[in-house]
């Protein structure tokens, strides 16, 4: 997209702002959710570790909660 308009009298297109606009927003959704996805994977890796641990130490692994 450019903002270049050849229907309006400077050439400008009014709709350029609000392309940048979302392209930014969704530039640093993008980032936030790639750290949360990271977060989640450590957490999980996290979990992993401690299931086996117990269960290393015949320990059960308690169910998971049905509350959510």
């Amino acid at each position: 997209m450019s903002n270049y308009c050849a229907f309006s009298k400077d050439h400008t297109c009014v709709n350029w702002i609000d392309y940048q606009v979302t392209r930014e927003e969704l530039d640093e959704l993008n980032d936030l959710c790639h750290g949360n996805w990271i977060e989640i994977q450590h957490l999980y890796d996290y979990i992993d570790l401690l299931q086996a641990t117990l269960k290393e130490h015949g320990i059960e692994v308690p169910p998971e909660s049905s509350v959510m």
